[in-house]
């Protein structure tokens, strides 16, 4: 798992899903935050407000030093922290030896500025909270929260304690506390709230696959229980006549001929139910599939716009088309950040032409190309294309075009003609079922 979520870094921000670059996005923002507390916090307090003595020079420049290793460390524990928050991995405690010493040294630098008053007030509340910010990015991220909230309150009594040994007054003590308070509360709500965030996103987006592999299966099981109903019972009819027929021909009875014969009716009727169930399962339909594209896609938070009716078409051509949009549909969703996507049927100079454009890095053959592949071989059984590339700037169009011809449409309206001849090639088959029956008989 760990593996996988590492490799999706190194691409590009285009082929990232939505989740990936809010994480991406979190992180640089903790990673800024730190050094931005570090120079505005730490760096101009640090030349502003310290005495230009030796000493104290030399105090703050080990301070703003210590500080700056502080943050290299803080950004480089920062992934491993919020993988260990996520659940990826788990980051151990010694990694938070270092960190956690340089916390030390700093504090006893600022007490030392503070105790040889090298410094004003108000520059050492603001190393105060610089110095916790810069660890409690990270720690907050690997302690549940009720831990966090304990332990801070413990270190800013700290704070306070040692401030008060220091020879501080009430008022300097109490804001010292209430720095403290706030370097603690800001990291707690910085880290876990982006952290919490990218959960629920992470949650959400496992959540989708799930549920895209669940419809898989539920319709693998209804294909299976379509070509159970349909077979099972023919094949234990036909086990049954194939048994009698077995018997009668052993006596020598004629009637074993009569029962092979209605086997073979059985067989080529189970045949023909065979190619009723997978036809039904192949074909989509074109209405229903621009329908749920628009649900989908507006579900999704992309807008999208379907025009076009699909009135008139053959019933091939709506089949084709509709795999054509579900693909499409499936891809803007999977391999593409569009915010925006139009789909469009028209019919001009006797072809159907479907468009699908959007406006994100789309990639319909995401999987190595079998989704261009596939969707070509069908719209070639109706001597249709298919087109697909990039468009504009960032966006990607795909287009499906299938000729209409006045043989289709009058299948598609019911044309009398052709449903006399459909009656006539039916009667042929029927004859020639019938020739082979009678072969079949005169074998056995």
């Amino acid at each position: 798992m760990f593996g996988r979520i590492r490799g999706w870094q190194r691409r590009h921000w285009r082929e990232r899903s939505k989740a990936e670059r809010v994480e991406l996005q979190s992180l640089i923002t903790w990673y800024c935050t730190t050094w931005f507390f570090y120079g505005s916090w730490l760096v101009l307090p640090a030349v502003g407000g310290v005495r230009h003595t030796t000493g104290a020079l030399v105090l703050g420049g080990l301070l703003v030093a210590v500080g700056a290793l502080q943050c290299v460390w803080a950004n480089r524990l920062t992934r491993p922290a919020l993988d260990h928050y996520l659940g990826r991995r788990k980051l151990p405690a010694r990694q938070l030896t270092v960190p956690t010493v340089l916390l030390g040294l700093a504090l006893a630098l600022l007490v030392a500025l503070q105790a040889t008053d090298s410094a004003d007030f108000v520059a050492c509340r603001l190393l105060l909270g610089a110095v916790l910010l810069a660890y409690g990015v990270v720690y907050a991220l690997l302690v549940p929260m009720p831990v966090a909230l304990r332990r801070g309150g413990v270190l800013c009594g700290v704070c306070m304690a040692l401030s008060a040994l220091t020879g501080s007054a009430a008022v300097e003590v109490l804001l010292t506390g209430v720095v403290a308070a706030f370097g603690v509360l800001f990291s707690l709500l910085a880290a876990r709230c982006g952290a919490w965030t990218l959960s629920v996103l992470w949650e959400a987006e496992h959540a989708r696959e799930v549920e895209a592999r669940l419809a898989v299966a539920e319709e693998r099981l209804r294909f299976g229980r379509d070509l159970h109903d349909v077979m099972g019972r023919n094949l234990a009819v036909i086990a049954l006549k194939s048994e009698l027929a077995v018997q009668l021909a052993r006596r020598g009875r004629p009637e074993a001929v009569e029962q092979m014969i209605e086997v073979q009716r059985i067989a080529q009727d189970s045949q023909r139910e065979v190619r009723d169930v997978v036809r039904g399962y192949r074909e989509a339909d074109l209405g229903v599939e621009l329908a749920g594209a628009q649900g989908v896609l507006t579900a999704a938070g992309i807008d999208c716009e379907v025009a076009g009716e699909t009135a008139g078409l053959p019933a091939e051509v709506q089949s084709a088309l509709g795999w054509v949009v579900r693909e499409a549909t499936t891809n803007v969703l999977r391999h593409g950040d569009a915010r925006r996507c139009t789909v469009g049927l028209t019919v001009r100079e006797g072809h159907a032409v479907l468009t699908v454009e959007n406006d994100g890095a789309d990639a319909v053959a995401g999987s190595g190309g079998s989704g261009l592949v596939g969707l070509r071989e069908r719209l070639a059984a109706v001597d249709g294309t298919l087109t697909a590339g990039p468009v504009g700037d960032g966006g990607f169009r795909v287009v499906a075009e299938v000729p209409v011809t006045v043989e289709r449409a009058e299948d598609a309206e019911g044309s009398p003609v052709r449903d006399g001849e459909a009656g006539v090639r039916d009667g042929d088959a029927g004859m020639r079922d019938g020739d082979a029956g009678v072969r079949a008989g005169a074998v056995v």
